[in-house]
């Protein structure tokens, strides 16, 4: 098995009616958990990371690991880069093994989201890598990019439609009631929004901001036709919670191959419970 795109991923999912979860990692740990779990139950997943991860980590080395553990679990694992805004960038990571590729221009006039998602998905296209973009903005923080919850806009399912035409993207992120980060109370998600959006888009369609959401809004969005759902703080928050924990419960430790396993165990659980949700078991 190897390091592939998410575009026959995305398209099986659309058809199933289920959806695949892309799991922000940061290390070697986190990366483990998800490939381990995904293969375990057999599950299409999504390894993603932000431009800061990729930063932290090194391109190279997550696309090493992630082949590398591909291989060793007989299991096909997509590398993602999440929220990435620079061409140049998106080309140089393309250009040492990324098969996917989100360019988010949202924050921008339309017209120049338009223009931006055209090269980045002209170039991409070349190399068989596949193409996420997004139209209106979520708020919240993710990695640098901090969107005020007074300026997050949904997206317009009419505009919906045009911009996945005039851009060739593979796979759309919607703005419907989400946000980065954990939720202080249950958002109120206009699912009357998405239905009118995938009457209009044809292309599989994506759910940022999923970390903290119910189960039953999960699996909401995805009856509705959400082929893709991101959750990154909610892993976090597990892994860092657990690590703190053991280490407070155990101040000699001293050992991470021992220290870590708590934090991998807590993450873990997450990611079945996401995996349930978006109704992947066994869809690999």
């Amino acid at each position: 098995m190897y390091v592939i795109s998410t575009n026959q991923m995305l398209k099986q999912a659309q058809r199933g009616r289920y959806a695949v979860p892309a799991f922000n990692i940061h290390n070697l740990e986190t990366m483990q958990v998800v490939a381990e779990t995904a293969a375990r139950l057999r599950a299409p997943v999504i390894i993603a990371g932000t431009p800061g991860t990729f930063r932290h980590a090194g391109t190279a080395n997550l696309v090493a690991l992630a082949a590398a553990m591909a291989r060793h679990f007989h299991h096909p694992l997509a590398i993602h880069l999440d929220h990435h805004t620079d061409h140049e960038d998106i080309a140089q990571k393309v250009c040492q093994g990324v098969r996917s590729v989100m360019i988010d221009a949202s924050s921008l006039a339309y017209q120049l989201n338009v223009a931006i998602v055209k090269k980045v998905v002209a170039f991409c296209h070349c190399y068989d890598v596949s193409v996420e973009a997004e139209l209106g903005q979520l708020g919240g923080q993710e990695d640098d990019l901090y969107v005020d919850s007074g300026e997050a806009l949904y997206t317009s399912p009419s505009q919906a439609g045009d911009f996945a035409l005039a851009t060739g993207i593979d796979s759309l992120a919607v703005a419907i009631g989400t946000a980065h980060g954990m939720y202080a109370a249950a958002p109120a998600l206009d699912f009357g929004r998405l239905d009118a959006i995938r009457e209009r888009v044809s292309v599989p369609l994506v759910l940022h901001g999923a970390s903290g959401l119910s189960s039953e809004a999960i699996r909401k969005a995805v009856d509705s036709g959400i082929c893709k759902v991101n959750v990154a703080t909610e892993l976090k928050n597990a892994f860092s919670s657990s690590l703190k924990g053991y280490l407070q419960d155990n101040p000699q430790a001293t050992d991470p191959r021992d220290y870590l396993q708590p934090a991998k165990q807590a993450m873990t659980a997450v990611v079945e419970k996401v995996i349930a949700d978006c109704g992947c078991e066994g869809k690999a």
